[in-house]
């Protein structure tokens, strides 16, 4: 049976220049996302230049039975995935008593209960070979949350706790588990809003391709978690040395509009 590399949230950002990256290195590959144009586009594109076999799947992972039957679908093809890139997600901005309950709702969905369920399933039968990786994709926000990203920073806090949790657990398998944490990236996840707030304009956006970089060498190589970037790696830190209050005011004001 041929052996893939699974990619969520693959047709744009991190996930689309990781599977470029992947690509290049030979890894045959399963792209998951919702743009079926998209992927379609983006598998004409590496199967023409790299010569691997890529298989796309279109689904929306904002509801959790769609991963369980992405994972039912994968099975049925007869086919290995060797390694597993949680990296769909979505955030959104503003005072929580005023956003979208039902955006909210996925984001949870999408963040969370879908990576539990990826995780979980193809996390099974890597243990049960005694090989595999993981690597789920946090943030910044993991360690740092943030005010008017309430249920974003949340979502990213669950996703390192629960990534470290099971790496420990399956230690005694040879699957490995990993998170990766990058700051604010150049992608089309970012609103018009959120561009607009102090934190942004302090730290730049980084290229989506230098995440994908770092992402591939956690995936394939690495352990534990990486933080991406020295700026961001400071504000990790930052609240090991600074009082709570201070620390919550601080990232108050980061995460908002100057008027």
């Amino acid at each position: 049976m041929k052996e893939y590399i699974l990619i969520t949230g693959a047709s744009s950002g991190i996930g689309y220049e990781m599977a470029k990256m992947l690509a290049k290195e030979k890894y045959n590959l399963i792209l998951v996302a919702r743009n079926i144009e998209k992927l379609e586009e983006l598998k004409k594109y590496l199967v023409e230049r790299h010569q691997i076999d890529v298989h796309y799947i279109p689904k929306d992972l904002a509801n959790p039975k769609n991963a369980i039957d992405l994972y039912h679908e994968i099975k049925s093809k007869d086919i290995i995935v060797t390694h597993l890139v949680n990296n769909a997600g979505f955030g959104g901005y503003g005072d929580f008593v005023e956003t979208s309950l039902d955006l909210e709702l996925d984001m949870v969905n999408l963040n969370i209960s879908s990576l539990i369920a990826l995780s979980k399933l193809f996390g099974r039968d890597m243990a049960r070979r005694k090989s595999g990786r993981i690597m789920n994709v946090a943030s910044i926000v993991s360690f740092l949350p943030l005010p008017y990203y309430s249920v974003y920073s949340a979502t990213k806090s669950f996703v390192l706790a629960f990534s470290q949790t099971i790496a420990a657990e399956l230690e005694d398998t040879n699957v490995i588990v990993t998170t990766l944490c990058p700051g604010t990236v150049e992608t089309p996840f970012h609103t018009p809003e959120m561009r607009k707030t102090n934190v942004m304009s302090a730290n730049k956006p980084m290229p989506p391709q230098e995440v994908a970089k770092e992402g591939v060498q956690l995936l394939l190589h690495g352990k534990g978690k990486k933080v991406v970037g020295k700026m961001n790696w400071f504000l990790t830190n930052l609240p090991r040395i600074t009082p709570g209050v201070i620390m919550m005011r601080i990232k108050k004001n980061l995460a908002s509009i100057p008027t």
